[in-house]
């Protein structure tokens, strides 16, 4: 399968897309609107989570129910990926998170990694993978083959708010089997790797440029 790419064109997806573009959002509204659209693609992309049958106990008798029969695992990558933490945490609360962070080096446009705090136990649970951007593929493939290494199951899901064709390529290439989930694929990366159109850096947009 490689990278099956679902994407999500609801109204309230595009609106907040169209914000988090505008280069005249100020941070505080980046992030908001960046959590608006993490949390709408988040909701897509867990409807096929495995659920169990059951029955909970109301104010006035027993009714079914259906809950998740596993809590899935959230893995943000630092930094950018920290803007869906939020909403992935509102819509999954029992789910564990791991981190990876990942430097792009500006030079070379390659990824360095330096955090890796991943959950004992993944093998049995679906493993979702949250950044804002997918430019080059370089951290988002690093990331996948740490999560396979620790025995996660394929596909992977992934969400992003937008991509470039050049990095859906390169994670397709690398084998792993992913399921990605979009609000838009644009047109190409421009000389410095950054996704044009685009959105510029997500990290810095959220958190303000580094000194």
């Amino acid at each position: 399968m490689s990278v099956e790419t679902v994407i999500v064109d609801h109204p309230l997806v595009l609106d907040a897309l169209t914000r988090i573009r505008d280069v005249n959002t100020p941070n505080a509204l980046f992030r908001q609107h960046l959590e608006r659209i993490g949390m709408l693609l988040i909701a897509e992309a867990t409807q096929t989570l495995p659920t169990e049958q059951g029955t909970v106990t109301t104010p006035l008798t027993e009714a079914p129910a259906t809950r998740l029969a596993v809590q899935p695992v959230i893995v943000p990558i630092l930094r950018a990926g920290l803007g869906f933490l939020a909403p992935a945490q509102q819509l999954l609360p029992a789910a564990d998170i791991g981190f990876i962070g990942i430097a792009r080096n500006e030079e070379t446009h390659e990824p360095e990694p330096y955090v890796n705090k991943l959950p004992d136990n993944i093998a049995e649970r679906p493993v979702i993978v949250v950044d804002p951007m997918l430019a080059t593929g370089g951290s988002l493939i690093h990331t996948l083959q740490l999560l396979v290494e620790r025995g996660a199951r394929q596909p992977l899901t992934v969400i992003c708010a937008l991509c470039a064709p050049e990095g859906i390529a390169a994670v397709d290439a690398s084998g792993i089997d992913v399921t990605l989930f979009t609000a838009a694929v644009d047109d190409h990366l421009n000389d410095q790797a950054f996704i044009v159109p685009g959105l510029g850096d997500a990290g810095d947009r959220q958190f303000g440029a580094p000194a």
